[in-house]
């Protein structure tokens, strides 16, 4: 069994980050996705490179009313009809669509996704891998599941705000491709 794993976040690290552009600050139809140049090829060198990718993302639109699960599985299979075309693969996804006020265990910065995930895709041990995002809250889940952490500045945050910021990545990366050079280099 292949135990090369990463994670990925998604708005902001493989779309363009709804905030602040759309209607309700996240991507409701396939009109609102903007995948990131980059993005597609980057999965397809992972996936080149033996890895399995999986996104971790939280999407409490849906908890919200903006958006449903019907809308959310659209974009969902677009981003995948995309990375496919590109020559990549994305073996699972994982989102919570709880509000934050329903203190759920699976809302990053809470790490239940990923352990989900573990026990889905049964993984012995995910501790040691790596969780791309593009905030703080990813960095955080990302270190309260043990593992090495890359934030992209394609999100929200820039290097001056990771500098200040209580949980730091342990690498900063202009882009997905950057970060998947790194996680290859470094694997």
């Amino acid at each position: 069994m292949n135990d090369k794993y990463v994670f990925l976040d998604r708005d902001g690290v493989i779309n363009k980050d709804p905030g602040g552009w759309t209607e309700y600050s996240y991507v409701t139809s396939l009109d609102e996705l903007k995948i990131l140049p980059g993005s597609p090829e980057a999965i397809k060198k992972l996936t080149d490179a033996g890895f399995k990718v999986v996104i971790i993302s939280n999407q409490q639109g849906i908890g919200k009313g903006y958006f449903t699960e019907e809308d959310l599985n659209k974009v969902t299979s677009e981003i995948i009809r995309r990375v496919d075309a590109a020559g990549g693969h994305i073996e699972k996804v994982y989102y919570c669509v709880h509000l934050a006020d329903d203190n759920c265990n699976c809302r990053k910065p809470k790490p239940g996704l990923f352990y989900k995930a573990q026990e889905d895709l049964g993984v012995s041990d995910i501790s040691g891998r790596y969780y791309i995002g593009d905030t703080e809250r990813d960095i955080q889940a990302g270190q309260e599941a043990d593992l090495r952490t890359i934030l992209v500045l394609t999100g929200k945050n820039s290097r001056e705000d990771a500098e200040a910021w209580e949980h730091r990545p342990d690498h900063i990366c202009e882009d997905l491709l950057a970060a998947v050079d790194l996680v290859i280099d470094e694997s």
